[in-house]
């Protein structure tokens, strides 16, 4: 295990090193390099943003943070990760990192990041989708998953997508309703320092949306390279295949799946999300 920590960390300083070379006559903005963070909640983008501010890596001196992807929740035991771990993960990264998280929008954390240390960018996604690809994900795609074989045990598609919504008892292992689940990730839709980001308008919209995350990114980092070359450096960095959890680019499935009582359960336990979000007006759909 150390071995491996140690080539790990030899590998990220060597492209550290290569990149600042690569990019010795590129002036460094006047706050220094910030941290390209993408943040996401779980389902909704996050290999797909990770590609595409690893896109940046071509135009100025920023490098993969290798394995530095952080979660709240431990994928195979389902454990949560104390504020402590969160706080010490964002303080470990270094000028010039491009990472991404799974990161709740705690006090502490808001205000690192909120920082000029830091270019942040929240993706979210329809929680209505969200639930559908968790089932898949759950069921098919990941074995090693905490809940794999509770959702193997259950009957049928349906029941799957019933606990995926409303949750799961367990005094051990934590798997809040979605609700519950978006709710610590609300805070980052109030900060003006994150740029926002639907899932859905990056699939469906894409240039426009590549062109407000480089926005985002000049007023921090006014770089000198062309339009077209930032645009291209992310665009061609966008590769689906390469993603272990992509399953597909479509929006809106969730009304292939949604029986009535899904539609039921879900207005219960989410409130007015789908509105705070800006996917309804109302409760009626």
């Amino acid at each position: 295990m150390a071995l491996k920590s140690n080539l790990r960390s030899a590998v990220y300083q060597t492209e550290k090193i290569l990149q600042r070379a690569r990019f010795s006559s590129v002036q460094a903005p006047k706050m220094g390099w910030p941290v390209l963070l993408g943040i996401s909640f779980p389902k909704s983008g996050t290999h797909l943003l990770d590609q595409i501010l690893l896109g940046f890596n071509k135009v100025a001196p920023f490098s993969r943070r290798l394995h530095s992807f952080y979660a709240e929740y431990e994928g195979e035991s389902g454990h949560k990760r104390t504020p402590e771990q969160a706080v010490a993960w964002v303080n470990s990264l270094r000028p010039g990192d491009i990472t991404s998280a799974h990161l709740f929008a705690r006090e502490e954390l808001m205000k690192r990041v909120c920082s000029s240390a830091f270019i942040p960018y929240f993706i979210f996604r329809d929680p209505r989708d969200v639930v559908v690809s968790h089932v898949f994900y759950v069921t098919d795609m990941e074995a090693r998953h905490v809940h794999h074989d509770y959702y193997q045990s259950l009957p049928d598609f349906n029941a799957r997508l019933n606990v995926s919504i409303l949750g799961r008892p367990d005094p051990i292992i934590e798997f809040p309703n979605i609700a519950d689940r978006f709710a610590p990730y609300l805070g980052w839709l109030d900060q003006p320092s994150v740029l926002k980001i639907h899932f859905e308008d990056l699939i469906n919209d894409r240039a426009a949306i590549l062109n407000r995350i480089i926005d985002h990114f000049l007023r921090r980092v006014p770089l000198q390279a062309a339009r077209e070359l930032l645009l291209e450096s992310l665009e061609s960095s966008i590769n689906p295949s390469r993603s272990p959890t992509f399953r597909s680019g479509k929006t809106g499935e969730w009304k292939r799946y949604f029986t009535e009582e899904h539609k039921k359960i879900f207005k219960d336990v989410a409130g007015d999300l789908l509105v705070k979000l800006g996917y309804e007006k109302d409760n009626d759909w």
